[in-house]
């Protein structure tokens, strides 16, 4: 499986010769997507921020062994970049000294590489995010027919790469995935050698998907305190595992204005976080599923697309609700999520007469492929 529709930007931008940066949650695909485009170019150097030769070839950089280092190459690839110490004026170094260089960093965690690369980078650089696998990529692979067909199992095991190509260990590769592996970059990060707190956090996030949360709450369940939630919850979103939605107000003042949902990029990751594989049939939280689901293919979709949406919930305080509102260019669109499509879904009166102007559309099942593709 690889990643078409980021790999066609990808394809399109190298003549810019900038530096690309790629990040990604680990096991998503990065280096396989890069594989696709670079593989087997005798012209390629490949290294790896967590190999120490690496480390010591980047951080021992000057302009003087900089050609002996990278002038028999077209390509520089780093992958897992935010563990090279200063990475950003490293590459900036390389980039302005050997301008026909085309490198491309790779990482698993923006808190660390985008911190290092920002200010060193700044006017060298086009970032990208890879998600896993998407419905459309999938649709593209083998039709909307079998994807659909597949939903069930989608809400259920997610798109991760591996998990797509391996169904038959598809618990086995998530419950992996799940442990520290996927959160390494934070406790490395935090200094942290267990994560059983923010495992536990990450459980209680799972199970208040759909709706809004409190930090306070959350502190409670887990024995941290507010900052530290917050700190956590911030962190596990720059490692890509999670999202924040935060609630849209402008017009009417009952709107809740601070209030915010937590969404996993992955249904298959929250569903081995609270150990639950059962079959949709068999489970209370559908809804909140199909939910998660949705949105975060609305939103890797309006990443690829580069369309630079914004998204919100929408929720007052009499508690009139909208799953998702989608602002593109200064245009509102709003949406409702049913798992079972013949539950009607009515858009509030409050709404419509505060934002008259705004779509409105129930995304079931039968009609997910026009939210998606």
């Amino acid at each position: 499986m690889i990643h078409r529709e980021l790999e066609n930007v990808l394809r399109q931008k190298l003549d810019l010769k900038k530096v690309i940066v790629v990040y990604g949650a680990r096991q998503v695909g990065k280096s396989s997507l890069l594989q696709m485009i670079f593989g087997g170019n005798p012209n390629t150097l490949w290294l790896n921020g967590e190999d120490s030769e690496t480390r010591n070839l980047m951080e021992n950089l000057s302009s003087q062994n900089l050609s002996l280092s990278f002038s028999a190459y077209k390509t520089l690839i780093i992958d897992e970049a935010q563990n090279v110490l200063n990475i950003g004026r490293c590459l900036k170094l390389i980039h302005d000294n050997m301008p026909d260089l085309q490198i491309i960093a790779t990482g698993s965690s923006s808190f660390d590489l985008a911190n290092k690369m920002n200010e060193p980078l700044t006017g060298r650089k086009l970032e990208y995010r890879l998600f896993p696998l998407s419905f459309a990529e999938m649709v593209a692979h083998h039709g909307l027919f079998e994807e659909k067909r597949l939903l069930n199992q989608r809400l259920i095991y997610g798109y991760y790469p591996d998990v797509v190509c391996n169904p038959e260990n598809c618990r086995e590769l998530l419950n992996n995935l799940a442990s520290s592996y996927l959160y390494k970059d934070v406790l490395i990060w935090e200094n942290l050698k267990k994560s059983d707190k923010i495992h536990k956090l990450l459980q209680a996030i799972a199970l208040q998907v759909g709706a809004m949360v409190s930090y306070t709450e959350l502190g409670n369940l887990c024995g941290l305190d507010n900052k530290t939630v917050e700190k956590y919850i911030a962190l596990l979103e720059q490692a890509f595992i999670i999202f924040r939605l935060p609630s849209f107000s402008k017009n009417l003042r009952n709107e809740l204005k601070f209030s915010k949902k937590i969404y996993f990029y992955d249904n298959g990751i929250r569903n081995a976080v609270i150990g639950n594989f059962s079959d949709v049939g068999l489970r209370n939280d559908v809804g909140a599923l199909w939910e998660n689901f949705a949105i975060a293919e609305r939103i890797k979709r309006s990443n690829y697309q580069q369309n630079f949406s914004n998204h919100w919930f929408w929720r007052t305080k009499l508690q009139s609700e909208i799953d998702l509102i989608e602002e593109t260019d200064g245009r509102l669109k709003s949406f409702e999520f049913k798992w079972n499509p013949k539950r009607k879904a009515v858009v509030p009166i409050s709404f419509t007469q505060a934002y008259p102007e705004t779509e409105f559309c129930v995304v079931s099942p039968e009609n997910i492929e026009a939210f998606l593709l």
